[in-house]
């Protein structure tokens, strides 16, 4: 019967459920495709190309253990966590030998990958795709194989790809400059290589004579893995087994099928656990503001229908008759939203992961991975979330007794409900200790998740107490807006006389304006910041800067004098445990002419190859003074015992560990320095002439380095402003959606005021005077919200209560929050105001 009643409610109320429907379409939508990104990370393919016909993969484990063991209650608990090195972790060259004895191996073939950029003489580049250097020997992995030429001998033989020497307009005979590892080198171009099939789209490689190779991997006696190919007959998962016990008592590891391409794409690999916690941020925020913007729209729903619900009451309907009804209706609504708005979220899902590939934030090797899990999830999410809704929206009209239900229907209630009030009241104190945990938390991992919370939490108590705001908002704003004439009067009553229905409003502008001035303010206060100890800390006359992957040795030792210092500094992440921490290796030689991070215990006079210099977050995390002991994992996993020198203050612009530059060298994919600061009495054009056969390196000043390194922090922070962008534009939905609503419904209100003397334009004028009331008390929760987090996420992460707002940029959120509510009210009411009063008036009587 319930049932028969909804579908009919629904069919003849289309208009009243239509922002439901769209709000709920909408959260259907973001929670598919945030899904999906979620997915891919869990279990996203990562296709091999390079070992494409090598069946079996030997490889160096790629990360950190922890065992620990529990003993509780007489039971032995053993739990065991791994986390991801940096770096490539690199095995030894004498397994070749081992693996060369195990029975069914036809052969079994050593890898070498190492940074390989042409640097190529029509400056066309590789075309997006990354360049490795290899040792001509192995070839045979993918495998490729020569199209024309000879293979490189000699120690500037080069053997380049078919794509290369395509791009690159490149044949056998010409020069090639590469920069690898080492000073940059021309080689003589001796043949061009083409693998078989079409699977290589990622990847540029260039063949070295295996001597050359070796010298530019820079890991003597070892290799970075080893392809073993079966002998006729042999199967695959014999071979592995027989491989697995040879090497039975070592780390390394053993991989075939799809497990090859996390070793090959070890960027991809990683990019999944990024993937996993940016997907999880993304819909675990979209959920939340998903659930607040569709309690509010449910809620506007129930009060325009207070006096259909009341006279149903009133003829005998019982209380759970009324809520069941409710439930169906927003069962069947939130069914149809759920379905299309997943369905909508597929084509949304791959958008956004090849927008994030676009960014650079994930890499094109892992490829976009769809079930239909994250459809379910959607769909169930939506009906729990409407049946939810109308459940909390319908609580009050349905407890109360039906001639109360008739008089609250006829004008709406003074005060809201203590329970209401008391939620509120919850919520604010929630919020209010949520920032205040901000304000201790000194990691950004920790504090990001914690910062959007807090504003959902902190909007979440503006929807319960909005009626009491807006009430106290019209008490303060009642004698400003009465002398605008009629039209501020009429807005001062409505504000007055229609609380609930105006708080219904400003709950998502509120969300909207201080969901958007966090996410467009966190990475700039933590960016300025950082920028303003990097300069503080930098005292080098000039920084030597890299255009392609970095600053050679060469270009330092050129510059390096008895007078003259250059520091070279070399970045990467290492492991405490199973904590990451950003580290840099340094140049120690006259380290304190070039760099001072503020060193407030111990001296970097002692930083050697057997010592580290830690900032102070990581002195306070790690129980560290000068003379401690340090173990750790570098960044390819080599475990390392250093002793601490000194400690330092400004570890936001510095990294947390500093070690001595040749330490952190030999353990990283890239060794060439990201800087290179100059401490020196000569001019800028003597040392650009003194480094001009390094092609790439510029020599600039302190302030364009800084001006450089702001670029790359505002690149990597559009990829957070993209991620949080589709909840914005739902919140930004979710507001035009409720104004719509809530104006749409007061055709008889406008007919009573046009039939009681009010012209047209003093309606209109009543409309726009409410929305920027509405908008003026949005704008001040919203910046209140966003000021207080912001402040506490500045205290916590850098010490200092001064969150970089941008004015202008703030003034723009606001003009478009309020660009939104004029044109959510002022489209609705023009559309209402066409039909003629009387007629209004005669047929809703």
């Amino acid at each position: 019967m319930m049932l028969r009643y909804a579908l009919r409610t629904v069919r003849h109320r289309k208009g009243g459920f239509l922002g439901a429907f769209l709000a709920l379409m909408c959260a259907a939508a973001l929670i598919t495709a945030c899904g999906t990104l979620l997915e891919t990370g869990l279990r996203g393919t990562i296709g091999t190309e390079r070992y494409a016909a090598t069946p079996v993969v030997v490889s160096a484990d790629q990360n950190v253990h922890r065992t620990t063991v529990k003993h509780k209650k007489g039971k032995t608990k053993t739990k065991h966590k791994a986390k991801p090195i940096a770096e490539r972790a690199w095995l030894s060259e004498n397994l070749t030998t081992r693996l060369s004895r195990v029975p069914g191996a036809e052969r079994v073939i050593p890898e070498l990958t190492f940074i390989a950029e042409p640097l190529t003489p029509t400056g066309t580049g590789t075309g997006g795709r990354t360049a490795y250097g290899h040792a001509w020997d192995s070839a045979p992995l993918t495998p490729y194989a020569l199209t024309t030429g000879t293979p490189p001998h000699a120690q500037d033989d080069l053997v380049i790809d078919r794509y290369l020497a395509d791009r690159a307009r490149l044949k056998p005979g010409d020069r090639l400059t590469v920069q690898s590892t080492q000073s940059p080198r021309t080689y003589r171009v001796t043949g061009i290589a083409a693998p078989t099939g079409d699977g290589i789209r990622h990847q540029t490689s260039l063949f070295f004579s295996t001597a050359e190779a070796r010298r530019l991997a820079a890991h003597p006696g070892q290799v970075t893995a080893i392809g073993v190919v079966p002998a006729e007959g042999t199967d695959t998962a014999d071979l592995k087994a027989a491989v697995a016990k040879a090497l039975r008592g070592t780390t390394a590891q053993v991989s075939t099928g799809d497990e090859r391409g996390p070793v090959e794409f070890l960027d991809a690999a990683a990019a999944r656990i990024k993937l996993v916690s940016m997907g999880g941020a993304m819909g675990g925020t979209s959920l939340l503001v998903a659930v607040l913007v569709v309690v509010g729209t449910f809620a506007l729903s129930v009060q325009q229908r207070h006096r259909e619900l009341a006279l149903l009451r009133a003829i005998a309907a019982t209380s759970g008759q009324v809520r069941r009804l409710l439930g169906r209706e927003a069962l069947l609504v939130g069914a149809a939203a759920g379905v299309a708005g997943a369905l909508a979220g597929l084509p949304l899902g791959s958008w956004l992961h090849g927008r994030f590939v676009a960014l650079g934030a994930v890499p094109a090797t892992l490829q976009h991975t769809v079930s239909v899990f994250p459809l379910f999830a959607a769909v169930a999410a939506t009906l729990i979330g409407a049946w939810a809704a109308a459940r909390i929206s319908s609580r009050r009209i349905a407890r109360i007794r039906p001639a109360e239900a008739l008089a609250e229907a006829a004008a709406e209630r003074g005060r809201p409900a203590w329970g209401r009030i008391l939620a509120g009241l919850v919520l604010l104190a929630g919020g209010t200790v949520l920032v205040a945990v901000l304000s201790v938390l000194r990691t950004e991992p920790a504090s990001t998740p914690v910062t959007f919370l807090a504003v959902v939490v902190l909007a979440s108590s503006v929807a319960l107490l909005g009626p009491l705001l807006v009430k106290a908002a019209a008490a303060v704003l009642g004698a400003a807006l009465r002398r605008t004439g009629p039209g501020g009067r009429l807005a001062t009553a409505n504000l007055r006389g229609n609380a609930t229905r105006m708080a219904s409003v400003v709950t998502p502008l509120t969300l909207l304006i201080g969901m958007t001035c966090t996410v467009l303010f966190v990475q700039p206060t933590l960016g300025h910041a950082a920028r303003a100890q990097a300069r503080e800390g930098i005292r080098a006359d000039w920084v030597l800067a890299a255009e392609g992957p970095g600053v050679p040795a060469g270009a330092a030792r050129q510059l390096r004098t008895d007078r003259d210092v250059a520091t070279e500094v070399v970045r990467t992440t290492v492991r405490v445990g199973l904590d990451k921490y950003a580290a840099q290796g340094v140049s120690t030689a006259g380290l304190a002419r070039t760099w001072d991070p503020d060193v407030t215990a111990g001296s970097l006079a002692e930083l050697t190859h057997d010592t580290v210099a830690v900032s102070e977050l990581a002195a306070d995390q790690l129980h560290l003074k000068p003379g401690s002991t340090l173990k750790l994992a570098l960044g390819d996993g080599t475990p390392a015992t250093l002793t601490v020198a000194a400690v330092y203050a400004k570890g936001l612009g510095f990294g947390d560990l500093t070690m001595a530059h040749d330490l952190v060298a030999r353990h990283v994919d890239n060794p060439l320095a990201a800087t290179v600061l100059v401490s020196t009495a000569r001019s800028q054009e003597e040392l650009a002439a003194a480094v001009r056969k390094f092609p790439g390196v510029r020599v600039v000043p302190p302030a364009t380095a800084d001006s450089l390194q702001a670029e790359r922090l505002q690149a990597n922070a559009e990829v957070n402003y993209f991620a949080m962008g589709l909840v914005l534009a739902f919140t930004a939905i979710a507001v035009v959606n409720t104004l719509a609503m809530s104006v749409s419904e007061r055709v008889r209100e406008f007919a009573l005021l046009r039939l009681a003397g009010a012209t047209r334009r003093q309606v209109l004028r009543m409309l726009r005077t409410e929305a920027l009331s509405v908008l003026l008390l949005a704008t001040t929760l919203g910046s209140g919200i966003a000021l207080a987090v912001l402040t506490a996420f500045s205290i916590g992460m850098t010490g200092s209560a001064a969150p970089a707002v941008t004015p202008l940029v703030y003034i723009t959120v606001v003009a478009a929050a309020g660009l939104l509510a004029l044109v959510g009210t002022a489209l609705p009411g023009r559309v209402a105001l066409k039909a003629r009063p009387v007629t209004v008036a005669t047929a809703r009587e």
